[in-house]
């Protein structure tokens, strides 16, 4: 598949379903246990943040969870291994098929993570920065006990201003890296990457979490870039100054994340690499999956705990994940 434009910079199409699922129902679509579907790939950094928000708020009776599989053709994401290659609640082989049942000329991306209703088998979004917003403002009636908050009132403003620094920079800049079409053009997004990466190492060595003392959105939308960053970015997208694991302060802190709950259980290093790798053949045409890097170092120890801080706040951790969400142990990370 070709994401590289020669002699051109990569942008990004951030025109998404601006439909929202909200208490009150107020675009048509009300939040109801049951009456929606998340389609949400686990190699994918922006459905990866779904999949850990509706986690650490214990949607997971509320909001079901679909999964395709790593790979995909230049039309949809698909559910290839599912049982017989079918979504076993919408019952369909591609994603496309609920984008099509709303919009039958739909001109743009078939892109995870999508809320499908189920009923209609139709997409109602795929505005993937609100959605999980969404997911802590508008289903509060069913999150569990125990819930943290993710966008604290008092805090949404510097949240807001520090994720979206994360995601033109880092989010964002790994892939003007990897899709950049001339030299220049990768120059300039490298040197944008590794600045904003220095300015997290400054902000994040006196503090645990990116705002407050609590994980909040901010931390979830740098972790999912984060934990891709040496198996993917560092090499397939030439983002190549330093490993993540070379930067000591973004290295403990990406553990510590990856060490709580809801966060590292959903990861998903197998599909993450057979995505990259295999996906984009304008830039490693042989589809060629490489064997590392060695992932044992993120169970390390990484002495965050020093920094103080409350992962949950007044809240409690997530229990163990659903036992048909579990990542299979041979696509995580060796004991």
């Amino acid at each position: 598949m070709s994401y590289v434009e020669n002699g051109k910079e990569f942008t990004r199409d951030t025109n998404y379903i601006e439909t929202r699922v909200t208490a009150d129902g107020r675009d048509g679509y009300a939040v109801e246990p049951g009456r929606y579907r998340l389609i949400a790939a686990r190699a994918c950094p922006w459905a990866h943040r779904s999949i850990i928000v509706r986690r650490l708020l214990g949607l997971e009776d509320a909001l079901s969870l679909g999964i395709p599989g790593p790979t995909h053709d230049p039309r949809s994401w698909n559910f290839d291994e599912e049982p017989g290659g079918i979504d076993p609640v919408l019952k369909i082989e591609r994603l496309q098929d609920a984008y099509f049942a709303r919009f039958p000329n739909y001109p743009r991306g078939i892109t995870v993570p999508a809320i499908v209703e189920i009923e209609t088998g139709q997409v109602v979004t795929n505005d993937y920065p609100q959605m999980t917003l969404d997911f802590s403002t508008e289903w509060t009636q069913y999150h569990r006990e125990g819930a943290p908050d993710l966008y604290p009132e008092a805090l949404r403003s510097e949240i807001d201003d520090v994720a979206h620094r994360v995601f033109t920079e880092v989010n964002n800049g790994v892939y003007r890296c990897g899709f950049a079409g001339s030299q220049d053009a990768y120059d300039k997004a490298y040197d944008r990457l590794f600045t904003a990466l220095d300015w997290l190492t400054g902000r994040l060595s006196e503090q645990r979490y990116l705002v407050g003392d609590t994980i909040t959105e901010a931390d979830v939308r740098l972790f999912t870039t984060l934990v891709r960053f040496d198996a993917v970015y560092h090499g397939h997208f030439k983002c190549n100054r330093t490993k993540l694991s070379e930067i000591p302060v973004l290295w403990n802190y990406a553990r510590d994340l990856f060490q709580t709950p809801g966060f590292g259980d959903t990861v998903d290093f197998d599909h993450i690499k057979r995505h990259y790798y295999v996906v984009h053949t304008d830039i490693n045409p042989t589809g060629i999956v490489p064997k590392g890097p060695d992932l044992h170092g993120w169970l390390a120890p990484h002495g965050r705990e020093s920094l103080g801080g409350r992962p949950f706040g007044d809240g409690t951790p997530p229990p163990p994940p659903k036992d048909e969400e579990i990542v299979p142990a041979d696509h995580w990370v060796p004991a």
